[in-house]
């Protein structure tokens, strides 16, 4: 093995076993334990998911402004779904389900924890690798094939399934109550999939974090990134395991006969259906138990990520570091506790709905301190307004707007007017799509030169940044007003709706078109920049370009095999050390003893 040489910011040091690197292509790339490459390989999975789930939600923009028109080659791909071109309101449904499916799990959940959590988790804890590496391994390809299963569903008899994304029954369980075909089992079965490759990633993320950090790094020198990869592993832990056993009892009613989800009397078509004692507000209650602490799944990683990149390019220590981790904490804890919100129209008791909509409040606070502080760490800062920079204050704006629409949500006899409208759909993009996907291209832009040796260009992330930032607030902005004529959600088309073209609906949506129209080229730039410059970008002399402080920074670029070399650093510090009076620069990495902060004068710095 080649030997590395130790970096001149670490102090002192622990020799440890090194991993041989393996030698063949398929064992290096393809199926490696090596967590590095396997955070890549989740991270380009979720580059392709989101470009196919951009496509189907062009389409559905295409149906909802131009009804009638035809797209020849569409009709060619789908002929059912798409006779002649022209797309059918089951088509668009179907766009609508699996466009939904698509970016809540395959890039929402997929590449904050198993790519950027992935490959610098061990980094910024000092491990050599995750805990258990062939795990790892096994999680990410079960991933894969839960993403060519969901993939698969276009293309069997029946088409993709039309049912939603949070595939409410009896459309969902019952085959007679949508299309006959495969496509509502494979989407069952690829969410089950993808439950068990999230909780075997879990449990490898717990245990990492608990076990394998290095000496003297406790849990209160972590970096903010590693306790969001941290809980938001114990909330996947909890919450997808319920969501794999509603799935299973989902298929079963499907296709062995039983009544979990389907009510007796349930007659389509004018056929009677031969089940009885299901309810479908039992799958409403096991889907939102696991589908609120989804949204801080997608969101956490994002929290973290923003938090790191302000401190870092403020040049000041995180404003409030432990009221930031507790914020953490309570937002896992409440995240679980309020799932009956999303189930206000379902006919529950006003009662619980009063305790769901106080608990709902509650989650509000922690997000709050977490606001402020971003806020604090900020102010006074010698801010750098680099686009990792500039994209990590875009996640607070988009966060902190959807947030304000979720208090009107949050209470029962509001939401029972916004339900079903424009209005949740603005609400969720902002707050858990748009804003998680903020913290994303930060994470992705900070983190490059560190995963590839090379820098991405700047010009072309910073206008890729003001197309993305005015672009979604052109997209989800109107869709509020939408909500408040209101505006269904799930209607097709709106040419027989007169309300809603008497209150200028269509006109809205033809902007709204316009906008996605132009925010989805603006991520053909990203897409040019990020392959660009990892071939061609500029070489990254400097093993730590941006003046951080956590130990990745300590390595070499991209990083060796195991890391560190068999020689791990010593952690001294917190994590956020910058301006430190009296010291020789204005940043301390975790690894600088006091002598090397401040030269022969001791001094000390708080963790």
């Amino acid at each position: 093995m080649t030997e590395v040489q130790v970096s001149e910011e670490v102090a002192e040091y622990t020799e440890v076993h090194r991993h041989p690197e393996p030698k063949s292509f398929i064992w290096k790339y393809i199926f490696s334990v090596d967590h590095k490459v396997i955070g890549i390989q989740y991270l380009m999975l979720a580059v392709a998911a989101v470009f196919v789930g951009m496509f189907l939600s062009l389409l559905v923009r295409l149906r909802l402004v131009w009804p009638e028109e035809s797209i020849p080659l569409l009709g060619q791909l789908f002929p059912i779904g798409a006779p002649d071109g022209v797309m059918t309101p089951e088509f668009y449904l179907a766009m609508l389900t699996m466009h939904g499916t698509i970016m809540v799990f395959m890039v929402l959940t997929t590449a904050p924890q198993g790519g950027f959590g992935n490959y610098f988790l061990p980094i910024q804890i000092g491990a050599a690798d995750m805990a258990f590496p062939r795990l790892n391994m096994l999680s990410f390809w079960s991933t894969f094939v839960s993403f060519m299963l969901l993939l698969a569903a276009f293309f069997v008899e029946g088409g993709a399934p039309w049912s939603g994304w949070t595939g409410y029954p009896p459309l969902s369980a019952v085959p007679e109550a949508t299309v006959q075909g495969f496509g509502q089992d494979l989407w069952v079965a690829s969410i089950a999939v993808f439950c068990i490759a999230s909780l075997l990633g879990a449990l490898n993320f717990i245990v990492t974090t608990l076990d394998l950090r290095a000496k003297g790094l406790t849990m209160f020198r972590m970096p903010l990134t590693c306790w969001t990869w941290f809980v938001t592993a114990i909330l996947g832990l909890l919450a997808f395991g319920v969501l794999l056993a509603a799935g299973v009892l989902l298929l079963m009613d499907r296709n062995v006969g039983t009544s979990f989800f389907v009510p007796g009397g349930l007659v389509i078509s004018d056929k009677q259906i031969d089940h009885s004692g299901g309810s479908p507000i039992l799958w409403q209650h096991l889907f939102w138990f696991f589908g609120h602490p989804e949204v801080y799944i997608a969101i956490l990683p994002g929290m973290g990520v923003t938090s790191h990149i302000l401190s870092t390019f403020a040049r000041k220590t995180v404003f409030g570091y432990k009221a930031m981790v507790y914020a953490v904490l309570a937002i896992g804890f409440l995240g679980f506790v309020v799932w009956g919100h999303h189930m206000f129209v379902s006919g529950m008791s006003p009662y619980s709905a009063f305790v769901f909509s106080i608990l709902t409040m509650c989650i509000g606070v922690p997000s709050a301190i977490k606001t402020f502080n971003w806020i604090g760490t900020m102010w006074g800062g010698k801010i750098r307004f680099t686009s990792p920079m500039l994209f990590s204050i875009g996640f607070v704006s988009l966060f902190v707007t959807g947030g304000i629409s979720g208090i009107f949500l949050g209470q029962p006899t509001i939401d029972l007017f916004f339900h079903d409208t424009y209005f949740v759909v603005a609400h969720f993009h902002l707050i858990m799509g748009v804003a998680a996907i903020f913290g994303m291209f930060a994470g992705l832009i900070f983190w490059f030169p560190k995963m590839f040796g090379r820098m991405m260009d700047e010009r072309l992330n910073k206008i890729h940044f003001w197309l993305t930032f005015v672009g979604v607030y052109a997209i989800f902005g109107p869709m509020h007003y939408l909500g408040m004529m209101p505006h269904p959600r799930r209607y097709a088309e709106i040419t027989s709706v007169d309300y809603l073209e008497a209150m200028g609906a269509a006109d809205l949506h033809l902007f709204i078109t316009a906008a996605a129209i132009l925010t989805i080229l603006a991520q053909f730039l990203f897409l040019f920049n990020l392959i660009k410059s990892i071939f061609k970008g500029k070489e990254c002399q400097d093993p730590n370009p941006w003046e951080a402080t956590t130990l990745e920074w300590t390595i070499s670029s991209p990083p060796p095999h195991d890391n560190f070399a068999g020689k791990v650093p010593h952690v001294y510090r917190g994590a956020y050390d910058f301006s430190l009076p009296g010291a020789k620069r204005d940043f301390a990495m975790q690894c600088n003893n006091d002598e090397a902060v401040f030269g022969s004068r001791p001094a000390s710095s708080g963790d």
